[in-house]
Parts: structure tokens; C-alpha cells; sequence
């Protein structure tokens, strides 16, 4: 009887050791997702950048996977995030392009926004829309966000901590964003004053003032610089939460205009690339090292998500965390940033038509890293179509939350662990702004029309695994490819709930 009591004590023991084994395997992980703005598929070392070094980035990929055929889900900002947040693609997500909100009055004057915080923001989300932080935070999250919003003014039902935040420091406003030295930021609904004063986008250099000296841009460099506040308060929130599954999104302004970067690191490139001429022209600010700068501000992302995940291990949850890396479009076309220099979009064309603001590659795909400890394979690649509208399934998916409502992804869950993923039939754009444009990826295939204001445009095809560039428009050469994506494209859309964001030719 003592040896059966005994057996069956350490029998009990070994299936409790076993569930609680179990138990904590099935813990969820926090989740960080980190968005740069306007940062080319090229600009990254591991995505093939030559000049620009991001040695932690580059590390998160050799510690985790690397994605070939990841997808924005707009090419600007403000859609982009409403698709990321919504989990529904350009055909039915309710902010389909950048809503300024001109009517409102003086909205481009930094002045008038400091003394009318009704004139910041732009176009909201809907009071019912959902977003994947609203979830979450309703499955036991602590929920965070720093850096740019864009979903929303002051005042309104759509600022982030009405959107599933617990708490949030940043730019409420993308125009705000338009300089890295700004009057105030916004922690939760209260405005944060900062020791910086107004410089407008009107603004030249001084009269007479030397454009090779580096006194003539004093005014543009300030006291409290925007990315160090947000990071700051990114690693606090980090910090607060380690006994709890948290969510971080950490949606960086850099290296979106203007170019304004930390000293050191501009320091560091003028040494690296030696003597360039100076930008003296008045959109964004003037600088008097444009590439150095613009590669500055991209090392100093790194060095923040260096210290992330330092972060982590210091609070002993870099095992717990998935982070995420990817862009919210491609990589600007403005004469400040030297996108031939330095290759911006990788694989794909640099020009005023085919980088932000486009459906072409260099405008919408964009680089993503995953990386979970222990989870996903080290050093691996995935060549799976994704795209920003997947992020909702998956991160329900992995924290075992089911989806209150339908969205437009696929969670890309089964891929970071190595199972067998669940494909789209498609990915969909499509985009009320420069000149009204649509597109598809179809497997292989690339369908786009542009012009859609103007006319119905013709579809143009194109076979991405022997052109990239999208330079040979096969479209009469596969006319069942056509009528196929012709199908895909008239069943993704739906009528946008915004009048401004409708494509009449779209409607008929």
C-alpha cells in the first residue's frame, strides 16, 4: 500500500509537471510592431543596402525570418494604418487615402494647430470600427502606442486611447509629424509642450546666409527631438508592463521628411560619404547633408530597436516577445532624399511614379522581419504573399483570441512556426489619389490600372518572377490572367462610406 501510495504521488506530480509545461507553452507572447515611415525595401543591410548600416535590424532577421513578399496595405500613410489596424484591405477599409480636412480652415499652419487643436488631425475611423488593439486590450492586454496616429483628431472619438489604447505619446496629426522638433505632443488626450518653437515649411535659410556652413540650419535642429521623447516613453511602457502580455505599436516618423537626424549619426555619415551639396530649397527644411541625414535618421531606428530589444532581455521577456519590423509604404520620391544613391527600393524601379504614392512595387512592398525567440527558426526566409490586412488574424491568432468579426486577412501564424500557411487568392489595392489606381497580386502575377479618373484604364500585367521591375506589360499575351483579375478586381471593392474617396469609374 506505501509504494502504490507513492506511485501514484509521483504519477500526479508528473502529469502536473506536464499540463503546467503545457500551460505555459500556450502562454501568449507580448507582441511589439514596429512601423518605420516611408523606408524603401532597399534601405535595410539585409534587404541588400550598401551604404546605410542597420546592424540590429539586420540581426532581428538572422534571428528570426525574413519576408520577401510582404505587402503595405495602402501606398501613404494614413490608409496604410487604417488597413494594419481594421484588418481590411483598400477595397473595404474606411480611410482610403490621406483626409487633411481642409474645410476646417488654416490646416497646414503649425501656428493655427498650436492655437486650435481642432485643426490637427485627419479623416476618423467610424465610432463602430473595431480595431485589433480594441481586441486585444478585451483579451488582457496592455495595449501601447507611440509615434504617428493619423487616424483621427484631437477631441474626437478617434484618437488612440478610444481606439483600444491604454496609452498613447505621439503626434496625433501626420502634418504635425512634418517636423521632428514640434511645438507639442500628445500623451493620451493632453498635450505634452515641448521646448521647441515654430519653424514653417514656407522657411528658406536667412538671407545671405552661407549654405556651406552649418550655422545657417541651427533653427532646424532644436532642443527636444521627437523620436528620443517617443522612445523614451516606448521603453517605459515596456518596462511597466513585464508582468503583463502587452502589445506595443510603434509607429516611427523616421525617416519620413524632413530630414532632421541626431548629430552623432550625422557626424558619423559625413565622415562615410565625405562632401555633398546642400538642399537650400523650402519644401520640408533645407539641409546641409542631405544623404548623410537621411542615412543618419534610418541608423537611429536601429539603434532604438537595438535598445528594444535590450529592453527585453533586460526584463527577461525577450524569449515572450514577437517583434515585428516592416514599413507602412514605399520610400519617398522628393528631391531631398537621393533614392538613386542609395537604391531606395532594392529590386525594383526608383522614379517619381513607381515609390510612394504608387501600386507599383517600390511604392508597396515592403521590407518585414518577425522575430520570436525560440518560436521561429533562426535565419529563416519566407517567400509567402502577405500582407498588412493578415497582421489582425494573425495576432488574434497567435495570442488564441477568436476574431469577433470578419476581416480581410489570413494570419501568417502557420508561417512563423513552419507549418503549412493558408494562401490568399489575392491581394488588394486600390488608391483615390494619384490619378486613381488599382492592382492585384495574383501568385506570380501583377495587375494594375492607373488613370482611373480619367478613364477606364487598361489593365497592365505583369509576371513579377522574371520582371520585378514591372517593365513588360504581358497582358496580351494572357488574356484568361486578365479576365481573372478583372473578376478579382470588381469583387474586392466596395463603395467607400467617404465621398472624397471615391473612384467614379469604380461605382458604375
Amino acid at each position: 500500500m506505501f509504494y502504490i501510495k507513492y506511485f501514484l504521488f509521483f504519477v500526479t506530480l508528473f502529469f502536473f509537471s506536464c499540463n503546467k509545461s503545457n500551460s505555459i507553452e500556450r502562454s501568449p507572447p507580448n507582441i511589439i510592431y514596429i512601423l518605420a515611415d516611408d523606408l524603401g525595401y532597399g534601405e535595410l543591410g539585409v534587404y541588400g543596402q550598401k551604404l546605410i548600416e542597420t546592424p540590429n535590424i539586420d540581426k532581428l532577421a538572422q534571428t528570426g525570418m525574413l519576408f520577401n513578399n510582404h505587402y503595405t496595405g495602402a501606398p501613404v500613410c494614413a490608409p496604410a494604418r487604417s488597413v494594419l489596424l481594421t484588418g481590411k484591405h483598400m477595397g473595404n477599409t474606411h480611410i482610403r487615402a490621406n483626409d487633411e480636412r481642409n474645410e476646417r480652415g488654416n490646416v497646414w499652419s503649425f501656428k493655427a494647430m498650436l492655437d486650435d487643436p481642432n485643426l490637427e488631425g485627419q479623416g476618423p475611423l467610424l465610432d463602430s470600427i473595431m480595431t485589433v488593439a480594441n481586441v486585444l486590450q478585451d483579451n488582457g492586454y496592455k495595449t501601447g502606442m507611440v509615434g504617428k496616429w493619423g487616424l483621427g483628431a484631437p477631441l474626437t472619438n478617434s484618437i488612440p486611447n478610444k481606439k483600444g489604447f491604454d496609452f498613447f505619446y505621439g503626434y496625433n496629426c501626420q502634418r504635425q509629424a512634418h517636423t521632428y522638433y514640434p511645438t507639442h505632443l500628445w500623451k493620451n488626450d493632453k498635450r505634452h509642450l515641448l521646448n521647441n518653437y515654430i519653424v514653417t515649411k514656407q522657411e528658406g535659410l536667412e538671407e545671405n546666409a552661407d549654405p556651406y556652413k552649418s550655422e545657417s540650419y541651427k533653427k532646424y535642429n532644436q532642443k527636444d527631438y521627437a523620436p528620443a521623447l517617443m522612445h523614451r516613453e516606448a521603453l517605459d511602457f515596456i518596462d511597466k508592463n513585464k508582468n503583463n502580455n502587452f502589445f506595443l505599436y510603434y509607429a516611427s516618423p523616421i525617416p519620413h521628411l524632413p530630414l532632421q537626424g541626431p548629430q552623432k549619426w550625422v557626424d558619423y555619415y559625413i565622415n562615410k560619404f565625405g562632401p555633398e551639396e546642400p538642399y537650400t530649397g523650402k519644401s520640408y527644411f533645407p539641409n546641409k547633408n542631405p544623404r548623410a541625414t537621411y542615412a543618419a535618421m534610418i541608423s537611429y531606428l536601429d539603434q532604438q530597436v537595438g535598445e528594444i530589444i535590450e529592453k527585453l532581455k533586460e526584463i527577461g521577456e525577450y524569449e515572450n516577445t514577437l517583434i515585428i519590423f516592416t514599413s507602412d509604404n514605399g520610400p519617398s520620391w522628393v528631391d531631398q532624399v537621393d533614392y538613386n544613391f542609395f537604391n531606395s527600393t532594392g529590386l525594383f524601379v526608383n522614379s517619381r511614379n513607381t515609390m510612394k504614392g504608387s501600386v507599383n512595387e517600390g511604392g508597396i512592398r515592403v521590407p518585414m522581419i518577425a522575430s520570436w525567440p525560440n518560436t521561429i527558426s533562426p535565419g529563416s526566409v519566407s517567400n509567402h504573399i502577405s500582407s498588412f490586412y493578415d497582421f489582425f488574424a494573425t495576432a488574434c491568432d497567435i495570442a488564441n483570441i477568436q476574431i469577433p468579426f470578419s476581416t480581410d486577412g489570413i494570419s501568417f501564424y502557420p508561417t512563423l512556426i513552419g507549418k503549412n500557411q493558408t494562401q490568399h487568392e489575392y491581394l488588394y489595392w486600390e488608391y483615390p489619389s494619384s490619378g486613381g489606381l488599382q492592382a492585384i497580386r495574383m501568385g506570380k502575377w501583377k495587375g494594375i490600372k492607373k488613370n482611373l479618373f480619367k478613364t477606364d484604364s487598361r489593365l497592365q500585367l505583369y509576371d513579377l518572377s522574371n520582371d520585378p521591375m514591372e517593365l513588360i506589360d504581358v497582358s496580351k499575351i494572357f488574356p484568361d490572367k486578365i479576365k481573372l483579375i478583372e473578376k478579382y478586381l470588381d469583387e474586392a471593392h466596395s463603395t467607400p462610406t467617404v465621398k472624397k474617396f471615391i473612384i467614379p469609374i469604380l461605382e458604375n
